[in-house]
This record gives structure tokens, sequence and C-alpha cells, in this order.
């Protein structure tokens, strides 16, 4: 189901809770409404959909990619970036690190560790911030 974008940046502030397979059903619709809006956005976290997980969905290579409980466990080569939201008007700066690696769980909430790097690794590190509760 698409659902409405949150923008109240309180709720937005909260971290969020770590996610389980009861959560699949959050995924599915976090992943349907980041495909409604492919034309402005390239990554969501299941906050923007209103519902407090740590679950994102990003676009990797062309294709669309589901993170359970992502996390940071390295990262390499700090640089400013300037972003948006989908949540939030206009841009803001932030720190970014231009390769990342991260740990976590896929559909089957199997273990996953990848390193990324550039693009990937940026709209990674945003999504992991609304996890976080952190507004960029």
């Amino acid at each position: 189901m698409v659902c409405e974008i949150m923008r109240d940046e309180d709720f937005l502030k909260q971290v969020s809770e770590p996610a389980t397979q009861a959560d699949i059903p959050v995924a599915d619709d976090l992943l349907e409404t980041l495909i409604a809006h492919k034309d402005g956005c390239v990554g969501m976290a299941a906050n923007m959909i209103g519902i407090s997980k740590r679950i994102i969905a990003i676009v990797h290579d062309g294709e669309y990619m589901v993170m359970f409980n992502p996390e940071i466990i390295k990262k390499s080569q700090p640089y400013d970036a300037e972003e948006g939201c989908l949540s939030l008007t206009g841009t803001r700066r932030a720190r970014r690190w231009k390769s990342i690696k991260v740990r976590w769980q896929n559909r089957d909430f199997q273990v996953r560790i990848k390193t990324f790097t550039g693009w990937t690794a940026q709209i990674i590190q945003h999504e992991i911030d609304h996890c976080e509760g952190v507004i960029i």
C-alpha cells in the first residue's frame, strides 16, 4: 500500500525500534511508497511512512533493495554533501562517507554485510540517519 509521507519533525526525531519478521508488511508498504515516488526519491526509511522501525528501502544499481536493521560498521573518506528529503522542505548539509560497510538483515532475516560506495553509500547513510532520529 502506498502510504502518506510523514512530515512531523518531532516524530522523525525519534529513534526507531529494531525490526522483526512481523514487520515484513511494513517493508512492503515502504517499498511500494518509494516506487510511487521514484521520480523524486531514491531511498526511504520506515519512519517516513509513520512507522518507527529500523527498515530502509533504497535504489541500488537500478534495483530496489530493502534492509532490516541496517548499521554502518565501517566508514572512510568523509565529505560534505547537500541533501533533500521527501519528509522535509529544502536541502540541508550533511557529513557523509564515500565508502561504508553495512551490516543488515534481508527479507529472510539473514545477516548480510557489504561495502557500498559513492551515491548508494550516501543514500544508505541518509536513511540510517532517519532510523537514528537524525534530521538532516
